[in-house]
């Protein structure tokens, strides 16, 4: 019988994480609360008071806009209407230069690389508004691949999709242990657990606090993006 060297999970060690999957607001894009803006934008077009709809919004930060939209509007065509809205003030706002790094977020994913490890960006939003983000940062050859909902079949977290169409496109880990799941919200963390990833960390520039991202399954917690370099090393 042929042992697998890699069954014993203490036996891939942090160093050893090839592929780190990044969301982006929240974790490595600061937009200072235009998720909201563009949420009440969309609430207000079909008529919804978006004051009613916020609580719902905030705690799932990070999972498909679509999926919320169908679950706070119920109807397909409304829900579609809600996300197309949703995804055209987002874009306006981020055209208007109100998305920034988080400090450090830049260097970080650099750093990285320059450790040997292959960095993909994640996001809930469609590719259109993923595209503009990465526009307007300047980050458009920053990493090798990004993906969005669409490129993982549709479905946004807290699936493990994307995580996994990360793995199966960059071919750059031979087992999903030695991939690193870095978010700042619950639904990222489950998107790592489900996905089976080394690594789930929880950054603390957005959305959700210590205590939801470790109930949500994270291995640790960053201040933010910046330290991971150095507790990947």
């Amino acid at each position: 019988m042929v042992s697998d060297p890699m069954s014993d999970p203490k036996s891939i060690p942090k160093k050893d994480i090839r592929l780190v999957v990044l969301d982006m607001a929240g974790t490595t894009v600061a937009d200072g609360g235009l998720v909201e803006r563009a949420f009440a934008a969309a609430a207000r077009r079909l008529g919804a008071d978006p004051d009613a709809m916020l609580d719902y919004v905030r705690a799932t930060m990070g999972e498909s806009k679509i999926s919320v939209f169908r679950h706070l509007f119920g109807e397909e065509t409304k829900a579609q209407e809600a996300n197309r809205v949703f995804e055209e003030a987002y874009a306006e706002l981020v055209d208007g230069g109100l998305v920034a790094p988080v400090p450090g977020a830049r260097e970080a994913i650099e750093q990285l690389r320059s450790q040997g490890r292959t960095v993909v960006l994640t996001t809930g939003f469609a590719r259109t508004t993923q595209d503009a983000i990465l526009a307007a940062l300047g980050w458009q050859d920053l990493v090798p691949l990004t993906l969005c909902p669409a490129d993982a079949g549709g479905r946004g977290r807290p699936y493990p999709d994307m995580v996994l169409g990360a793995f199966l496109r960059t071919a750059a880990a031979d087992d999903v242990r030695q991939i690193a799941v870095v978010g700042d919200t619950s639904y990222d963390m489950l998107s790592g657990v489900r996905a089976g990833a080394g690594v789930v960390a929880g950054v603390l520039t957005g959305a959700h606090d210590e205590d939801a991202l470790r109930t949500s399954g994270a291995t640790q917690v960053l201040g933010s993006v910046a330290e991971l370099p150095g507790a990947l090393a």
